[in-house]
């Protein structure tokens, strides 16, 4: 099997405007420079998140949006992990969505919760890992990184990857670096992490989407801009550092 490549494709969320967020991702997935097999879209993407009104925000995970994401996946044959705020029932989540290029689903609701969102949002209980190009891949969201107890349980089940839709500040954005890489070395891993970017009422977004190799070093890097950060994930380095450090 061929090693992967993956996309982390960095933008500006519009809070609110699934519309316009849905026309991103669409824009974004056909303008790929080269074949893609996952594309990592930003914690909260498709929805943008206001605590004051997150009713504005939220959509139905059987609703249009994500069936226009399935629409595009299958029309560029790419897997597509995407964000957004969940309304089910009188519930709202905040979900990821990992739609494979058939049409499969596989959701994650964020476990940890971080300022102003735990105080509308339902944190989610289970851990998922979702086979994916790259092989088994655990899904975490952002705030997420800080959790140990998180990366050990993935570690526990041996994924070869994590995948890290992110919106994190950009005063802070020193720490998201560290915990990518924190998370890589752990399990000796790939991690891939793709950050909000641009700006809202709250503050600047960090951007700083990453690729993180198994040894914890930096393999590619974006800074701020609106920009698609991709790279292949070599199997024939994850099969080494993990027979350096005797890892299965």
């Amino acid at each position: 099997m061929a090693d992967p490549t993956v996309a982390a494709c960095q933008h500006a969320v519009v809070d609110a405007d699934p519309d316009a967020n849905v026309a991103t991702v669409r824009e974004r997935l056909a303008d790929l420079p080269v074949r893609v097999d996952v594309a990592v879209f930003p914690e909260y993407g498709l929805t943008g998140f206001d605590a004051d009104d997150p009713d504005e925000c939220a959509i139905a995970r059987d609703g249009a949006e994500l069936a226009a994401v399935e629409a595009a996946a299958a029309s560029h044959d790419v897997a597509v992990l995407v964000g957004f705020l969940e309304r089910a029932g009188d519930a709202y989540y905040n979900t990821l969505a990992y739609v494979a290029p058939d049409g499969e689903r596989t959701h994650y609701r964020k476990r940890n919760l971080w300022g102003d969102e735990a105080a509308v949002v339902t944190p989610g209980e289970e851990r998922v890992v979702v086979e994916t190009p790259a092989g088994p891949t655990g899904l975490l969201t952002c705030y997420d990184l800080n959790f140990v107890g998180e990366s050990a349980a993935f570690t526990e089940r041996a994924v070869d990857a994590l995948f890290v839709p992110g919106a994190w500040p950009a005063a802070h954005a020193a720490n998201w670096d560290l915990l990518l890489r924190a998370r890589a070395l752990d399990g000796v891993r790939w991690v891939v992490g793709c950050g909000r970017t641009g700006e809202n009422a709250h503050g600047r977004y960090a951007g700083r989407s990453a690729v993180v190799r198994p040894d914890g070093t930096v393999g590619a890097r974006l800074g701020r801009g609106e920009r698609d950060l991709v790279a292949t994930l070599d199997g024939d380095v994850l099969a080494e550092q993990r027979d350096l450090v005797g890892v299965p």
